[in-house]
C-alpha cells in the first residue's frame, strides 16, 4: 500500500515514525515550507522535514496545496491512501485524490472539540476524559466519518503537555491500526451524525491566540485552576497584577498551580504573599497557589526561587 504522509510539528513524527520503522511503504512527505526563526532568522526545518531528510524519504513543500506544479508531484506518487497529522486544511482536489482516501488523526473524541486546539480546550474546560480518533476528509473541518476511536483519562495531574505526549504515541499507533484496515478493507466508517443526540452540547476547539490566554480574576478556583493547565507549558496562561514592589500591573505567566478553596476578603486579582514560601492569587471562592511562574525579564521558575530573589 503506498502512503503520502502529510504533517508538520513533533506531534506528526511520531506516526510517520511508526510506519517508516515498521516498514510501511511511504512514497512522500509534504510539509510546511522551510521559515526562519529566532533571533538569526536562520532557517528552520519543520520537525516532520527532519525526519523525512534523516530517513531519505521524498519530502513536498507546496506554498499552496492548489498550485499545479504540486498537484502533478503528487499524483504522480500514485499514493493508495494519504496520512493527515497536524498539518494544514487540504482542499478537494488533494483529499479526494487516492483511491483509499485520506484520513486524519485529530486529538479530541469528535465530534467533541473539532478545531486547531483540542487538546488545550478539553483540559481548559475541565474535562476528565479525551482521546483521539481517525477519521476520513471532507468538505467541512473534522467532520467526515469516524475510522477509529480510542480514550484516555485526564489525571488531576495532567496538563496540556503531558496529554500532547501521550496523544501522540497512542495516536501513531491508531494511525498504523488505520492503514492495517484500510489495506483489508474493513473500514466501517461512522458518520459522526450517530454521536449527536438533540441534547449534545458540542464544544468547540479554536484556535488559541496571546489574548485568549488572560487568567481573569472573576474565574472560580476550579476554572482558574483548569485554564491554566489547559495553556501549560505552552502558551502559557497570563495575568495582569501588581506584584510585590512594584506600583503599576505587570503580565506575570502562570505554568502550574494549586487550588484552595475558601472565604476571604481580599479583591479577586490581588497577589497573596508571605515572602517565604507561598505566592497565590485571590479569587472569587478562594486562591489560585501559584508552584511555577514567569515574571517579566527573568526565566520560568518555581515560586519558591522568585520569592527568595525578593528577599
Amino acid at each position: 500500500m503506498r502512503i503520502v504522509f502529510m504533517g508538520t510539528p513533533d506531534f506528526a513524527v511520531e506516526s510517520l515514525k511508526v510506519l517508516v520503522e515498521n516498514n510501511y511503504n511511504v512514497v512522500g512527505v509534504v510539509t510546511m515550507p522551510d521559515k526562519p526563526a529566532g533571533r538569526g532568522h536562520k532557517i528552520q526545518y519543520s520537525a516532520v522535514k527532519q525526519y523525512a531528510l534523516d530517513n531519505n524519504l521524498l519530502i513536498l513543500q507546496p506554498e499552496k496545496l492548489k498550485d499545479p506544479q504540486f498537484l502533478d508531484e503528487l499524483r504522480a506518487l500514485n499514493a493508495d491512501v494519504q496520512v493527515v497529522v497536524a498539518f494544514r486544511m487540504l482542499p478537494e482536489v488533494v483529499w479526494n485524490m487516492p483511491p483509499q482516501g485520506t484520513f486524519n488523526l485529530h486529538a479530541s473524541l469528535l465530534p467533541q472539540y473539532r478545531g486547531a486546539a483540542p487538546i488545550n480546550r478539553a483540559i481548559m474546560n475541565g474535562e476528565t476524559e479525551t482521546g483521539a480518533t481517525t477519521f476520513f476528509l471532507t468538505h467541512e473541518i473534522d467532520t467526515g466519518k469516524i475510522i477509529l476511536q480510542e480514550k484516555i483519562p485526564v489525571l488531576p495531574e495532567d496538563n496540556a503537555g503531558t496529554i500532547h505526549d501521550k496523544l501522540m504515541v497512542m495516536g501513531a499507533q491508531m494511525v498504523r491500526k488505520t492503514i492495517d484496515m484500510l489495506a483489508k478493507g474493513k473500514t466501517d466508517a461512522v458518520d459522526q451524525s450517530q454521536f449527536i443526540s438533540h441534547d449534545t452540547e458540542l464544544k468547540a476547539a479554536p484556535k488559541i491566540f496571546k489574548e485568549d490566554c488572560e487568567l481573569l480574576s472573576s474565574l472560580g478556583v476550579e476554572q482558574a485552576h483548569n485554564f491554566v493547565r489547559g495553556l501549560s507549558p505552552y502558551p502559557g496562561s497570563w495575568i495582569n497584577i501588581i506584584l510585590p514592589g512594584q506600583t503599576e500591573k505587570q503580565v506575570l505567566k502562570i505554568f502550574e498551580t494549586e487550588k484552595e478553596f475558601c472565604a476571604h476578603n481580599d479583591e479577586p486579582g490581588t497577589f497573596v504573599t508571605d515572602l517565604k514560601k507561598t505566592a497565590k492569587i485571590a479569587l472569587t471562592d478562594g486562591y489560585l497557589i501559584l508552584k511555577q511562574i514567569q515574571v517579566p525579564g527573568k526565566k520560568r521558575m518555581e515560586t519558591g526561587e522568585y520569592l527568595r530573589g525578593l528577599r
